[in-house]
């Protein structure tokens, strides 16, 4: 829907205007400006104020607002407003950053520190529509009337508001209160905060301790931990790790803010604190303290707290809105992103839905990410930039491994083109097994199980990789397993369960979580998050629908989900009493939600990974267009029309080892029906060979020949050759089937060519042939990539490493398709390190290293050639000392020691007299002849060039 403002305007009332000029009351000499410029940057011009208004509407008391203006570019022109509410326990100065970037990208920017938190005075309402949410409509008020802002209409301004965690439900809020604001983009925050500290009516002693903690502490004293958000922070609740007010001039400018300090606004020092208090609404002390006290809410303190959060007003929320959550968060868990987004879009408004890879436990905050796309929404819906990219209408970000050069996780996006919602498009039923089990909630609800501990930064991080930190304790919970999956099913949302609860107490509290279980039986647990559970009247025994954690992960085939029901969790209160619970299952197991339409796009990559390829490309380019004009393709060979391969002096020398070949005047040939084994150590040039014999490298000197053709990049003969070198790169999403498919589509060649049901055969997949590739096991995609090879059966199939990932029956298999593909007259090279395999497979060979041509010929020739001798001596294995005195005799061209005795290849000596030479050495010799080891053989023929 392409709309700017989604409501009319209507008149305000006058007490409204009298309260927004009393709000914009300037203290004297509490305004200063600065100007903020970096390098090649726009200047970002700073204003500095302290606004004072009543503490409540009508009151006479005040309190002041410590507040930051941000413009860039001409004075005179109008530009849109954004308001960025920092999380809590920070203040303004951690939105800074964000500040002067959204202002060079033409808006109109203002921060603040909310009450009770920097240089605000006032106590913490959290977010109280008559206290923080009055500052915000008179900020407002306060932009309405600046000459750089865009208006709709007299007092109102062209306004969006973002913030994460306290500031994302501000912006929420803001968007209830006011229908001046035109779009929000809140992050990691709460929909209802009474359901964030108290789910289904069981307390969540932690966070909340941690929340109450951090507001008792005097201002400045922000919690530790997590990292920097698009539009805030993204550690525990919002905290800033420096936390509210940074302390002399160089941090109030920041470090963007070289060559222009600007002073700290001064100002009353915040309210003192009070003990048991500190600088919280008191009625809000008493409410923790009787929670605290009691381990459980009540009635007031719920309504207390809801009628506090963006819920309340949930109806009157009709902007287009952004909703960044994190998937790491125990604290707002996914449940309330869904929660606003089913009902801001039932409003009428344009809702977009990002599952972000942090969130308050830590993690990846993907902070450039999330700020282009604030950035992008806000160009949309405020600027009216149709053009503007807003992204998907659903995001989740999915870790794929570890970046190699930096440690850090790389992520992947999977978008949709609608948000599914926590039920998922295509619910899946996964029956459970267990019967009746019996299990007892302590006295004093300890030793509790472990599932998260907030503040720990990043422990949930851990089950990205597989691992993580979880605990249950004997005879505390009932588990419940399926079966193994016979595929992979990708959970994105909340799994239900039916359950049958019976207990000896008036309330049983149960804590529902699904693991994923190895075929090893390790557990995992997603993102270490549980959901609580409250069952009221237990002693009659009931019948409840558990709705459990929202999570983004995948259960790879072979694994088993377990549903686990615990009656202790650490961050959460259990009762103190002992207790009995009886748990079994009423329905047939988990419903769990999966999106088959949300697809997995590419992470994020560095600019030299598109850069580099594109200058490549434009280096091409050019060098085709001077190149062609003076070198032309050697004519076709008649007399090696039917040899596969001839390869002459070729030679490869690369730009940053020019005294060093990578392979030097190698020359060998390969006849029809041969299984080729190239052999040799690491570096001896190999897969530099294949590299040019494929085309895909072009060598310094000599040629290559395939049936006669010379080798070129594109080359017509490159048709005839099937490769897989270096491994082979599928779509993870899509089939074994739909890739193979893919794959020869994109070679432009008649369907009917592929012979894929010969390739399939070759694979030997089976039923996994058609499920995704992301669920296969490394042996699986090996024989993927090597019937993808042979897809159209080439005359020259060239394979590296083929038996990679492959069991002891499927290597023998493997051995026996190449032996099969040869003998009907085609040819195949392979490389391999498994020179057992390369025994029994192979007819000929060819042995390298350092880049030369050690030794080419049959298999049986090499092994058992009458220059390579074994010779048994007195005691077992030689000694290194006698090992280099038989390599240092004239005619030997190598020895080495090997545990069944000193292994000889001979370069002009004969055997007669390499026994002389050993008695006249005084070695105890007790036998000598012919070896024929493909393994001691190699040792020996490259022994003399190493």
């Amino acid at each position: 829907m392409d709309l700017v403002k989604l409501r009319p305007r209507v008149p305000r009332r006058r007490g409204r205007l009298v309260a927004g000029v009393a709000a914009v009351a300037v203290l004297a000499g509490g305004g200063t400006w600065s100007a903020v410029a970096g390098e090649g940057k726009p200047a970002v011009h700073r204003q500095d104020r302290i606004l004072t208004q009543p503490v409540t509407p009508g009151s006479k008391e005040e309190v002041r607002i410590d507040t930051s203006y941000f413009t860039s570019g001409p004075a005179s022109e109008r530009r849109p407003a954004v308001l960025l509410g920092h999380g809590f326990g920070g203040s303004k100065y951690d939105l800074q950053r964000q500040a002067e970037q959204l202002a060079r990208d033409g808006y109109a920017v203002m921060t603040w520190s909310a009450r009770g938190f920097g240089r605000s005075t006032g106590r913490i309402g959290i977010n109280d529509p008559e206290r923080e949410v009055a500052d915000v409509r008179h900020l407002i008020d306060w932009l309405a009337k600046r000459p750089e802002v865009r208006l709709d209409g007299d007092g109102d301004p062209r306004v969006g508001v973002a913030g994460a965690s306290y500031g994302g439900a501000i912006s929420l809020l803001a968007a209830g209160h006011d229908r001046r604001v035109d779009a929000i983009a809140p992050q990691n925050t709460y929909w209802n905060l009474s359901e964030a500290l108290f789910p289904n009516g069981v307390f969540k002693k932690l966070w909340a301790g941690i929340f109450f903690t951090t507001g008792s502490f005097p201002a400045g004293a922000g919690l530790a931990g997590g990292g920097e958000a698009a539009a805030g922070t993204g550690s525990a609740m919002g905290a800033s790790p420096a936390g509210g007010d940074p302390a002399g001039d160089a941090a109030a400018g920041g470090d963007a803010a070289a060559g222009a300090p600007s002073r700290v606004p001064t100002g009353p020092a915040p309210a003192a604190r009070e003990p048991g208090c500190g600088r919280f609404e008191k009625p809000l002390c008493d409410m923790y303290e009787r929670v605290a006290v009691a381990g459980k809410p009540d009635a007031d303190a719920r309504r207390m707290l809801t009628g506090r959060s963006p819920s309340a007003v949930g109806d009157r929320i009709k902007v287009p809105t952004l909703i960044l959550q994190g998937q790491s968060d125990s604290l707002f868990p996914l449940g309330h992103a869904d929660a606003m987004a089913q009902r801001i879009r039932g409003n009428g408004a344009p809702v977009s839905v990002d599952w972000l890879a942090g969130g308050h436990d830590g993690g990846d905050q993907e902070t450039e990410r999330v700020r282009k796309r604030v950035t992008g929404w806000f160009d949309r819906y405020l600027k009216g930039d149709k053009g503007a990219d807003t992204g998907p209408a659903f995001r989740v970000s999915r870790t794929g491994g570890v970046d190699s050069t930096d440690g850090q996780a790389r992520l992947s996006g999977a978008t949709g083109t609608r948000y599914p919602g926590l039920d998922g498009t295509d619910p899946r039923r996964i029956p459970l097994m267990g019967r009746d089990q019996r299990f007892a909630n302590p006295a004093g609800a300890g030793p509790p199980a472990i599932s998260n501990v907030p503040g720990l930064s990043g422990l949930s991080q851990l089950s990205g990789f597989g691992t993580g930190v979880s605990i249950d304790f004997p005879g505390q919970y009932a588990r419940f397993d399926s079966a193994p999956l016979r595929s992979g099913t990708r959970v994105t949302g909340s799994p239900t369960v039916e359950l049958k609860v019976r207990s000896d107490s008036d309330d049983a509290v149960l804590f529902a979580k699904v693991y994923d279980v190895s075929s090893s039986g390790s557990q995992l647990l997603p993102s270490q998050l549980v959901a609580p559970v409250r069952v009221e009247d237990a002693k009659k025994g009931r019948t409840v629908k558990v709705r459990l954690p929202a999570v983004d992960h995948n259960f790879e085939a072979g694994h088993r989900m377990r549903l686990v029901l615990a009656a202790t969790d650490l961050s959460f209160a259990s009762p103190v009493k002992p207790a009995a619970y009886t748990v079994s299952l009423a329905g047939n197991g988990l419903t769990v939600p999966t999106t088959p339409a949300v697809h997995t796009a590419s992470g994020s990559l560095p600019w030299w990974v598109w850069g580099l390829p594109a200058g490549g490309a434009a280096v091409a380019a050019a060098l085709l267009l001077t190149g062609r004009r003076r070198t032309t393709a050697p004519a076709p060979d008649p007399e090696l029309a039917d040899v596969p391969l001839q390869i002459t002096d070729l030679s490869k020398r690369y730009a940053k080892s020019a005294e060093r070949y990578a392979v030097r005047d190698l020359s060998f040939r390969v006849e029809r029906g041969q299984v080729l084994g190239l052999l040799g150590p690491n570096g001896a040039g190999k897969t530099t060979t294949l590299r040019m014999l494929m085309g895909l490298i072009r060598p310094d000197g000599g040629e290559i020949r395939i049936f006669g053709h010379a080798v070129r990049p594109g080359a017509p003969v490159l048709s005839r050759v099937g490769a897989f070198v270096e491994g082979a790169g599928f779509l993870p999403h899509l089939t074994g089937r739909a890739n193979l498919d893919l794959y020869w589509q994109a070679t432009g060649r008649p369907a009917e060519d592929a012979h894929v049901a010969e390739a399939l055969e070759i694979a030997g997949l089976g039923d996994a042939l058609d499920r995704a590739v992301r669920t296969y096991s490394q042996g699986m995609r090996q024989r993927l990539a090597i019937a993808q090879a042979m897809l159209g059966l080439p005359d020259l199939l060239i394979l590296d490493e083929p038996t990679n990932g492959l069991d002891p029956p499927q290597i023998r298999e493997m051995r026996e398709v190449l032996i099969r593909y040869a003998a009907g007259g085609r040819t195949v090279i392979v490389s391999s390190h498994l020179l057992a395999e390369v025994e029994q497979s192979c007819t000929h060979l060819v042995v390298m290293d350092h880049g030369l041509l050690v030794s080419a010929g049959p298999v049986a020739e090499i092994t058992g050639s009458g220059d390579t001798l074994l010779v048994g001596v007195e005691g077992g294995a030689p000694s290194d000392v006698v090992a280099d005195k038989v390599a240092a005799l004239p005619g030997v061209g190598s020895a080495v020691g090997t545990p069944e005795g000193l292994l000889v290849r001979l370069d002009g000596a004969t055997p007669a007299e390499l026994l002389a030479e050993l008695v006249r050495l005084e070695i105890p010799v007790e036998r000598m002849g012919p070896h024929r080891r493909l393994e001691d053989a190699f040792l020996t023929l490259i022994g003399g060039t190493s």
